[in-house]
């Protein structure tokens, strides 16, 4: 019988982190790190002026107004969510699947999580009459869902929310009072920005809407924290980035000094590194879609990757195979793909989906290879998916996934 009690089996409440996209780190990210190396003085909590300043023009560029005193930085987007759930109180709406660290933070807080199901063109979003339902049911049996999160690019399922799935979302959330955080972590990634729309909650509903972006998303390496909330420019918005960072203080959350020098370099966009985001979204959009095709053609189903450094798969219709090899749930599909593959493959479960469903994440940094130097090559090369080691690391994903396919189609019962 599948576990219906996941705790003791693995790591399962937490993680796994952001799919990393395995580059070298830009070297004008390195010098301005290193000019600050001497820096002795900390952060103030909620980043100081430059950092500020360079958040507000990140998004002015993106058409998203914003003021210094309606920001605030955190050492990553975690600390900011949780800052965030913390100051509006009441329970938490989810999408599922979702991103892996949104819920546990609501947890750690003792504030109810609730899942809800997403349409079917794209993850990130609730689907709105799921969402009204819930929200109903939540508060006949007595409960307060006072905040939506939701990503409209999307970490699980790599999709990109069309406007108008997010426009009947925003518009159900906001019939029910609720508040919105946007996580805008994967909108500088879109494999094909030219032919994608990409809105922002905050375009359709600036009062009701806090955005947050994790650095770590297309600007700098995961191991130097940070991100940025941006907040609405009413009132309440003062009122709630005030309470956003008492919390913050009481964590002694704040950016180490040195990080949030190449924070604010990224986020002011320069040459060097607009050139390096748009070079690492096209090797990571090409390395998906190699991917992808892989995957599907063995028989599990996943939308195409639109956004990312990853895509998400559902193995039901392997399921046959899987249960021979002793695979009845995504913890256990999670340890046998990651043995197989020779690289992370956490199970859907870390992102909000039920155990028993046979699903995963996989991310396209590790094809990129186990070297420096074969992971520059990639991001230099005109044709990376032609390397060497790129080719066997693809090759070995399509044999493991052929593998399971033909198991499936040898003990499929006659018909």
């Amino acid at each position: 019988m599948p576990r219906t009690d996941p705790e003791g089996h693995g790591p399962v409440r937490y993680g796994p982190p952001l799919p990393e996209d395995g580059l070298p780190v830009l070297p004008e990210l390195t010098a301005a790190l290193a000019a600050a190396a001497a820096r002795a003085d900390g952060e103030p909590v909620g980043g100081g002026p430059a950092l500020l300043e360079a958040a507000c023009a990140y998004w002015d560029r993106r058409g998203l107004a914003a003021l210094p005193d309606r920001v605030a930085a955190g050492p990553g987007a975690p600390a900011l969510l949780l800052a965030l759930t913390a100051a509006l109180g009441g329970d938490v709406l989810v999408p599922r699947p979702c991103a892996a660290w949104w819920a546990p933070y609501a947890r750690l807080l003792g504030r109810p999580v609730f899942h809800v199901a997403t349409p079917a063109e794209c993850g990130g979003v609730p689907d709105p009459y799921a969402l009204l339902e819930t929200v109903r049911r939540v508060r006949a049996e007595g409960g307060d869902p006072r905040l939506l999160v939701l990503s409209v690019a999307d970490d699980p399922t790599a999709t990109v929310a069309p406007p108008e799935a997010l426009h009947a979302c925003v518009e159900a959330a906001a019939g029910e009072g609720l508040h919105l955080v946007s996580d805008e972590t994967w909108r500088d990634t879109l494999h094909a920005p030219l032919d994608t729309v990409l809105l922002s909650p905050a375009e359709m509903l600036p009062d009701r809407v806090t955005v947050v972006t994790d650095l770590a998303g297309a600007l700098l390496p995961p191991g130097w924290p940070a991100a940025v909330a941006r907040f609405p420019a009413d009132q309440a918005g003062r009122a709630l980035h005030a309470r956003v960072l008492d919390v913050l203080t009481a964590m002694g959350a704040r950016i180490a000094g040195p990080v949030a020098a190449p924070a604010a370099y990224a986020l002011q966009e320069p040459e060097p590194v607009t050139a390096r985001v748009a070079a690492a979204v096209h090797l990571h959009a090409r390395v998906a879609t190699a991917l992808h095709s892989r995957v599907v053609a063995a028989g599990p189903l996943s939308r195409p990757p639109r956004t990312g450094r990853h895509l998400y798969a559902d193995l039901g219709p392997l399921r046959s195979a899987l249960t021979a090899h002793g695979v009845g749930d995504a913890q256990e599909l999670e340890e046998f793909l990651a043995a197989r593959l020779g690289m992370p493959a956490p199970g859907g479960h870390r992102f909000g989906d039920e155990l028993g469903a046979l699903r995963v994440r996989l991310s396209t940094g590790p094809l990129l290879g186990r070297t420096d130097d074969e992971r520059a090559e990639c991001l230099m090369s005109p044709s990376p998916l032609e390397l060497p080691h790129v080719q066997r690391a693809l090759n070995h994903v399509k044999s493991v996934f052929d593998d399971l396919r033909d198991d499936a189609q040898r003990w499929e019962p006659p018909r």
